[in-house]
């Protein structure tokens, strides 16, 4: 069990120490033992332009740049780099904003929010390019196909519709879910699509001809999240029953993640439709990603993420915890991962850091989804902002 110590600090703090004799609050929560508190304390700033800095006892300030704080506990071995936002776009939306994904490119995002708009926008400066309209009630899920030129979309009116986010029109629209739809994944160039619902049901669709070409995994249970990657090739994945349709393209191979309502993390060969394995978590599983063809990451409604080996998903590699709210994006970012949870939560775990990076400005309102485009992270938030990211900022 991954619960080591945290070292967490006020979400606002850049702009608590923006001003002299500044303060902004520490904490180091242990498990098992009592939480040690400090505060940081501005004393000016330097020639450069930084901020000089100091921690109460206990923490000590390693490294400060304009955007980013290293504060370790020695106590407690534990150390965290604290990354501020470049910036935040606060126009794209009127509410929380639900989802995003960024295009190949890195120049377009695309986001839903709970005002019931989906956009388009330009990723340097959240400037409005498009508005996609067509779904009725809330969209739930967005991304854009590896074109960068198309976007998939699921909503709460049980349809999936595909739209070109150069001149807004929708160009297919995929009906056979009985419950509003909760994510998607592109199979290989696109050619094919997989939807998962609160039906209960992940479903696998021919994009050229807006058909089902089957149910790939019926639960009886929501499927919060899906992911799609390559499986090991040690893993045997099954047979289909019948011979696939030709129109199912690069289906052969691929393992779906399903994150279930009902607390159970699950493995299904695409093109078998058979499945491989079925861990029970601790609660309700809100999302899933690969981290390689054998790590897989399941995140839970407790706090809980679990690292499995698809060789071997009786227990898990490790559990990592880094606080009880729900944790509800998880993307695997170079040689490790990006988590998101409800209670503002967002941080970096790489193997060759020492220390977790945090993502701050969110405060205590949920961070619902983050995508990436080379060293840059975007989030979406209750608040109703995206905020950017800059890892050059370290």
């Amino acid at each position: 069990m991954a619960a080591e110590a945290v070292v967490r600090i006020q979400s606002d703090w850049e702009q608590v120490l923006r001003k002299n004799e500044g303060e902004a609050w520490l904490s180091c929560r242990s498990p098992g033992k009592s939480t040690l508190y400090g505060t940081l304390t501005r004393q000016g700033v330097g020639s450069d332009g930084v901020p000089e800095i100091v921690a109460s006892e206990g923490f000590v300030v390693k490294e400060i740049t304009k955007k980013s704080l290293l504060v370790s506990c020695p106590r407690e071995n534990a150390s965290t780099r604290f990354l501020a936002p470049y910036t935040a776009f606060c126009r794209l939306h009127q509410k929380s904003v639900t989802c995003l994904d960024i295009s190949s490119g890195g120049g377009l995002g695309v986001s839903t929010s709970a005002d019931g708009t989906m956009k388009i926008w330009q990723a340097a400066n959240g400037e409005i390019r498009r508005r996609l309209e067509g779904h009725v009630y809330d969209v739930n899920c967005c991304r854009f196909f590896p074109s960068g030129i198309v976007v998939l979309s699921g909503g709460m009116d049980a349809q999936l519709k595909i739209w070109s986010a150069e001149n807004a029109g929708c160009v297919a629209t995929f009906q056979g879910h009985k419950a509003g739809i909760l994510d998607t994944a592109i199979v290989d160039r696109g050619r094919n699509v997989v939807s998962s619902s609160r039906d209960g049901t992940a479903r696998l669709w021919d994009c050229g001809r807006s058909v089902c070409l089957g149910i790939v995994a019926d639960c009886g249970s929501p499927i919060n999240g899906i992911a799609l990657g390559e499986a090991d090739n040690t893993l045997n994945l099954g047979s289909p029953e019948t011979i696939p349709s030709d129109r199912e393209v690069g289906t052969e191979g691929k393992l779906l993640l399903l994150a279930r309502e009902d607390k159970k993390f699950q493995g299904v060969g695409l093109q078998s439709r058979q499945p491989l394995f079925l861990f029970v978590g601790s609660d309700a599983f809100n999302c899933c990603t690969f981290l390689s063809s054998i790590y897989l990451l399941a995140g839970a409604q407790d706090g809980n993420i679990y690292q499995l080996d698809v060789r071997n998903t009786k227990a898990p590699v490790r559990i990592i915890r880094r606080s009880g709210a729900p944790v509800l994006s998880l993307l695997p970012y170079k040689d490790g991962f990006i988590a998101s949870q409800g209670d503002g939560t967002c941080f970096i775990i790489q193997q060759d850091l020492d220390h977790i990076v945090e993502l701050t400005g969110a405060d205590c309102d949920p961070v619902y989804k983050v995508a990436t485009w080379e060293k840059q992270i975007y989030t979406c938030c209750r608040d109703g902002l995206v905020r950017r990211y800059h890892l050059s900022d370290l």
